[in-house]
């Protein structure tokens, strides 16, 4: 039986982990925003960039009102 590693530099490395293989999922997107370069955007891109985060922001201020009147009903039914 031929053994690869006899030779000067070793093939045959122990076992990796696929994480180190491949990029660890999606970055953070707040992250993204945050690193993104404003310099080259105009006037008008940074207004609509700021129309954009500001309809984001209601978007999740609805979802945590929605959230927080779940909950609240969900309490009150079970306190019955």
């Amino acid at each position: 039986m031929l053994f690869i590693d006899k030779c000067p530099q070793r093939v045959n490395f122990p076992s990796m982990d696929l994480d180190d293989l491949f990029p660890k999922g999606v970055t953070d997107p707040l992250a993204a925003v945050k690193r993104q370069d404003l310099d080259p955007l105009s006037v008008e891109e940074l207004e609509a960039r700021i129309a954009s985060l500001e309809s984001e922001i209601a978007r999740t201020k609805s979802k945590i009102d929605a959230a927080v009147n779940h909950r609240a009903s969900a309490e009150s039914l079970f306190k019955r």
